[in-house]
């Protein structure tokens, strides 16, 4: 193919700047060819920039359709009818995702291991499919079975937590690809899930929250979906192998997307994130629990 075609137009000398000798005269047939030789140069140049592009274009199992049909199964044939059968959920809000896509950020309370569960299978199918979910390395990374059914179910992709005594449960890094990251992620169009208390709740009441979700959102220019989770840590306490028998009620609830205001820090934005997801918590967990003071989130 020529480079003519790759472009989908030639080059036109009518379009050139007018050109003079040194006496006045109209230009010679060679200095013509040499303009638009230098035209075509140019689209040249042009076109391997952008073929140079493509190549470096990443093909992953982030991006792999064959992954996320695979995943499709996992999430839609295994883990939600699983959920849905061992607990009494409610989703609220799902009208708030409406217009979302390309990349986002999605955070919620975390106090159970439901909570990524819950999260994904609450998503619309079309927002799901290529969420990415960011998990602790030194955990959900440090054995083989363990990182191979958190990619599958969760498309998960690891985070390294500070502070941790036991620096021997690093996972290690040769397993994942080191340039794969939240930022990495949200830069290709994919969404992140993310905790951004960084671990889970021991009773249920809400930690603080880290500023890396406010942070990364403002940096690669994309909204944040706060969400709140209620109820998951009466369901599948920390430490429990499994959730409680009988159905327990849990719910999901979606807020509207939001963006730092302008001139607001990384921790003012993730402040008004916490208190956001506080008040939709508040709003919903007496309907939800049927308990009549919803601030803690657990039954009386």
């Amino acid at each position: 193919m020529s480079v003519e075609e790759s472009k989908g137009e030639r080059p036109d000398p009518e379009a050139l700047p007018e050109e003079k000798t040194a006496d006045g005269s109209e230009p010679t047939a060679a200095s013509v060819i040499g303009a638009v030789a230098g035209r075509v140069n140019d689209t040249a140049a042009d076109v391997r920039g952008r073929l140079g592009e493509a190549a470096e274009d990443v093909r992953d199992r982030f991006n792999s359709r064959m992954h996320a049909s695979v995943r499709f199964v996992a999430q839609r044939w295994v883990m939600k009818p699983t959920i849905w059968s061992i607990t009494d959920v409610t989703v609220i809000g799902r009208e708030r995702l409406i217009g979302l896509e390309g990349g986002f950020v999605l955070i919620a309370n975390h106090s159970s291991h439901l909570d990524a569960p819950l999260i994904v299978s609450a998503l619309p199918r079309k927002l799901s499919r290529y969420l990415a979910t960011g998990a602790a390395a030194d955990y959900f990374f440090d054995v083989w079975w363990r990182r191979g059914l958190t990619s599958l179910f969760f498309n998960a992709f690891p985070i390294q937590r500070g502070g941790r005594r036991d620096s021997k449960k690093r996972a290690k890094p040769a397993r994942e690809n080191p340039s794969v990251s939240a930022v990495s992620l949200l830069q290709r169009g994919f969404p992140v899930l993310v905790f951004p208390e960084g671990t889970r709740s021991k009773d249920g009441e809400m930690g603080s929250f880290k500023p890396g979700a406010a942070r990364l959102a403002a940096a690669c220019d994309v909204p944040i979906v706060p969400l709140a989770l209620i109820g998951a840590n009466i369901a599948h306490p920390r430490g429990a192998h499994w959730p409680r028998p009988g159905r327990l009620p849990v719910g999901v609830a979606f807020g509207d997307p939001m963006r730092p205001e302008p001139d607001e820090t990384a921790i003012a934005f993730s402040t008004r994130l916490r208190d956001e997801i506080l008040r939709i918590r508040n709003q919903y967990s007496a309907d939800i629990l049927g308990q009549s003071d919803p601030s803690k989130g657990v039954r009386p």
